[in-house]
């Protein structure tokens, strides 16, 4: 290889490059040409460009060279038909598994929806909320009132048996139309009086019992003596039906002690078909359970209703119950006698919210100096025993429309349940009134106002329906769901 020599000139020597090319000055701002391979010179820059591009490499990071592959060589770049390809790999498999996984989809969106389920807290039975107000009990003897099909108001006084007069008679046409049944305005068998009953009629006229007059074969029909018997109240009467029916006065009173006894009146005894005799004794909650049990018979009813009547021999007869027609009142006896004082079982209609209601109440033992006073005593309380009950017993609101219930879905959707309106009930404060609830099948779901079921006490119906609709199923949960 050459060498070569500084020149004398001052310029820089030219270096011979690789190819026989001269490369340029490296002094003096010139640039060195310094042989390249192949023949070719490759050009040096100015030493002071040369320390600027050092410091920029210095700070820039290193760009990486790029390789030209050449033409068939095999690498580089891939192509763009290798990329498809890669790509349909992937894109089959997952397209074949959407349409598997699409054909269970379909399945689980027709599947029909499950039922819902419907629960409800109503009690069996409820109270009417409040407290019964006062009621204006005798403050002698005692008394008891009870309203049919709903039940007891109440009572007062001590439960020991008092005579009881003429209520006695109560239970002796209770056992005639038992043993006798009569229907309409039947008039039933024919009774004819003796001389044995007109013997009977004239003993006790001195006694001053309240009797009517009859004959020797006077001909009186079931009726008629019925209706001698609890509208004057003639003891006479009570001591020939006694005979008619059992052939004796003691076989008679058998018959109505046995019946007291079925009845549950333990407090009653019987020793006199009339009640004439102080011994005849029971209570007033005992007439009440039995004068509910004689006006279930409609002939006893309407007898007990009237206010008069007209029989053979003595005529037209009156009853004896001034209270007849007030206030609802339809019967059904008096009673009175020095040992008993004034007695009244009775009996009033009472119109309350649309439904006619049956009072049955007796007052025993109210004191008096005769007859006339002691019923007059007897009146005045049932007339305020009466007027209180109209002013407690009214309509009232049993159960809310507040919610009572709820139907969720099988999705978890909710929507609460209540009455349409307010189940109310004819009673009392305090009362216990049974309550039937009854549901039907809501569907899947339901809409909002839809019907239930319903709520039942003292015959009035409330229907329960839904306060709102259950939300749709999402489309996740109907896909996602298990058999």
């Amino acid at each position: 290889m050459p060498v070569s020599a500084p020149p004398r000139s001052g310029r820089a020597p030219v270096v011979p490059a690789q190819g026989g090319r001269a490369a340029m000055p490296a002094q003096g701002g010139r640039a060195s040409v310094v042989p390249a391979q192949g023949g070719r010179a490759s050009v040096s820059p100015p030493a002071p460009e040369r320390a600027q591009i050092a410091a920029r490499a210095a700070v820039a990071p290193p760009v990486a060279p790029v390789h030209f592959a050449p033409q068939g060589s095999g690498t580089g770049v891939k192509k763009p038909k290798r990329r498809k390809r890669v790509l349909l790999a992937v894109l089959l498999p997952l397209l074949l598994l959407l349409g598997l996984l699409g054909g269970g989809v379909a399945a689980q969106l027709q599947r029909g929806l499950p039922a819902a389920t419907l629960t409800t807290e109503v009690a069996a039975t409820l109270k009417i909320p409040g407290a019964l107000p006062a009621i204006p009990w005798p403050a002698k003897g005692s008394a008891e009132l009870l309203v049919e099909g709903m039940g007891r108001l109440g009572g007062s006084g001590d439960d020991d048996p008092e005579p009881i007069g003429s209520v006695a008679k109560v239970m002796t046409a209770y056992l005639i139309l038992k043993n006798h049944p009569l229907s309409g305005a039947a008039e039933g068998p024919t009774i004819t009086v003796t001389s044995a009953d007109v013997a009977d009629y004239n003993a006790r006229i001195p006694l001053g019992q309240s009797l009517v007059p009859v004959t020797v074969g006077e001909r009186m029909t079931e009726r008629d003596a019925l209706e001698a018997l609890m509208l004057p109240s003639a003891n006479n009467v009570a001591h020939m039906l006694g005979v008619w029916d059992s052939g004796s006065e003691a076989a008679f009173l058998e018959k109505m002690n046995a019946a007291a006894g079925e009845l549950g009146m333990t407090g009653t005894h019987y020793t006199d078909p009339s009640g004439y005799l102080p011994t005849t004794i029971s209570t007033a909650a005992d007439q009440v359970t039995l004068a509910r049990a004689a006006l279930k018979d409609q002939v006893f009813a309407d007898i007990v209703a009237m206010p008069s009547a007209r029989i053979p021999v003595a005529g037209t007869i009156k009853n004896y119950n001034d209270l007849l027609g007030e206030q609802g009142v339809f019967g059904i006896k008096t009673g009175s006698t020095g040992e008993a004082g004034g007695n009244l079982v009775f009996a009033a209609h009472l119109s309350v919210g649309g439904r006619t209601l049956t009072v049955v109440g007796a007052v025993f033992n109210q004191p008096g100096a005769h007859t006339p006073e002691q019923l007059a005593n007897v009146n005045s309380v049932v007339r305020k025993l009466l007027k209180a009950v109209r002013g407690i017993v009214k309509e009232y609101v049993l159960l809310a429309d507040k919610t009572v219930g709820q139907i969720k879905t099988a999705w978890g959707a909710a929507a609460p349940v209540s009455p349409a309106g307010p189940l109310k009930v004819v009673g009392w404060p305090g009362l216990a009134v049974k309550v039937t609830t009854t549901t039907s099948a809501p569907g899947s779901g339901v809409t909002s106002g839809q019907v239930v079921g319903a709520v039942q006490a003292s015959g009035v119906r409330v229907d329960l329906s839904a306060d709102a609709a259950t939300a749709a199923p999402s489309f996740w949960w109907k896909v996602t769901r298990r058999p």
